[in-house]
C-alpha cells in the first residue's frame, strides 16, 4: 500500500470540491476539457495496465466480469446520474429540487468500487501506481461535478465541506480495506481480482462516455477536445515508465 498515492487521491478529490465553492463562475470550457483530459488518462491506463494484468491471471473470463461491470456502472449512473463522467443534470430556472440522496449513493458506491483495485497485489509493478495517478485525475471532476450540484441543491457551506470531505474519504478508506483484508485473508486476494475486472468494465464505461459526453454541443470533437484527449493518452503513455 502506497500512503502517498492515498493522500494524492484524498487531495486531489478535496482540490475538485474546493473550485467551485471558490470559482464563482467556472468556465464550461474548463470542465469540457478537464474531463476529455481526465478520461482519456483513465482510458490509457486502462488498456495499457489492467486490461493485460486481469487477462493473464482470469483469462477469458475476465471478459466476462468487465463485461458486468460495463452494465453494473450503467446501472450504478441511474442513482448517480452520470456525475462520475462529469454530467450534472442540473435543473432548469424554475425546477429547484434535486434528489441529492440517490446522487450521493450512486457516486459513494462508484468511489468504493475505485479504491478496492488499488488494495489489490499486481504482478507488474507499473499496475498500481498507473492505476493511482489515474484515480487521482479522475476524482479532480468527478469531486467538482458533486459540489456543483450540491450547491446547485442550496446545501450551506458547512454542509458542502462535509460532503466534499466524507466523498474524499470513500476511495482511500476502500483501498485500505482491501489491503488489509487481501493480506490476511488468500481468498479475499483471489476474489478481489474478479472486483478489480468489475471495475475496469465500469472505468471503460466512464472514460468511453468522457469522449462523447464530456459537454460539447452534438457531441462534436473540437481541436481543443481532441488535445486534450492526446494530452491524457501521452500522460498514460508515461506511466510504462513504472515498468
Amino acid at each position: 500500500m502506497n500512503w502517498n498515492f492515498l493522500i494524492l487521491i484524498l487531495v486531489a478529490t478535496i482540490a475538485g470540491g474546493i473550485i467551485p465553492m471558490t470559482v464563482k463562475r467556472i468556465n464550461a470550457n474548463f470542465s469540457i476539457y478537464l474531463l476529455a483530459f481526465t478520461g482519456a488518462f483513465l482510458f490509457g491506463v486502462i488498456i495499457m495496465h489492467l486490461l493485460p494484468e486481469v487477462y493473464h491471471d482470469l483469462g477469458h473470463q475476465a471478459g466476462i466480469y468487465i463485461v458486468l461491470g460495463f452494465f453494473l456502472q450503467v446501472f450504478l449512473q441511474q442513482l448517480s446520474h452520470g456525475m462520475e463522467h462529469g454530467h450534472t443534470h442540473i435543473p432548469g430556472e424554475h425546477h429547484h429540487h434535486i434528489a441529492v440522496l440517490p446522487l450521493l449513493i450512486g457516486l459513494s458506491i462508484h468511489a468504493f468500487m475505485e479504491g478496492l483495485p488499488l488494495g489489490f497485489k499486481y504482478e507488474d509493478n507499473s499496475v498500481l501506481p498507473s492505476l493511482m495517478i489515474g484515480v487521482a485525475v479522475h476524482k479532480i471532476p468527478e469531486a467538482l461535478t458533486l459540489i456543483t450540484v450540491m450547491m446547485h441543491a442550496h446545501k450551506k457551506r458547512p454542509e458542502l465541506w462535509r460532503i466534499l470531505l466524507a466523498f474524499a474519504v470513500v476511495t482511500p478508506v476502500a483501498a485500505i480495506l482491501a489491503s488489509w483484508l487481501g493480506n490476511r485473508f488468500e481468498v479475499v486476494q483471489h476474489y478481489l481480482l474478479y472486483v478489480v475486472a468489475l471495475v475496469v468494465g465500469a472505468f471503460l464505461h466512464i472514460s468511453t462516455t468522457i469522449f462523447y459526453e464530456s459537454g460539447t454541443k452534438h457531441h462534436e470533437l473540437s481541436w481543443r477536445k481532441v488535445l486534450a484527449i492526446a494530452l491524457g493518452l501521452v500522460l498514460a503513455f508515461i506511466t510504462l515508465i513504472f515498468e
